[in-house]
């Protein structure tokens, strides 16, 4: 696997919050990435979460009639 595609983009800040994170060394363009990233996840998550929400109740539903399936063989 390559290095990955860089592309340039622009952004507006806060002026002082843009002085604060330069004087304390702060990467801006990688504690963004950082963030795009955790934001991407998060989308990505309450995504699937919606698509399998049926999936997701009707599994809850047969635990609540049923128990949890196998836990004769748990050790715990």
């Amino acid at each position: 696997m390559g290095t990955p595609t860089r592309k340039s983009t622009s952004m507006t800040l806060d002026g002082a919050v843009l002085e604060e994170a330069r004087r304390l060394g702060i990467n801006i363009s990688q504690t963004a990435e950082g963030g795009v990233i955790a934001a991407i996840r998060t989308k990505r998550s309450d995504a699937w979460r919606q698509e399998n929400a049926g999936a997701i109740a009707d599994y809850n539903a047969f635990v609540d009639a049923n128990g949890v399936p196998l836990t004769e063989f748990c050790k715990f």
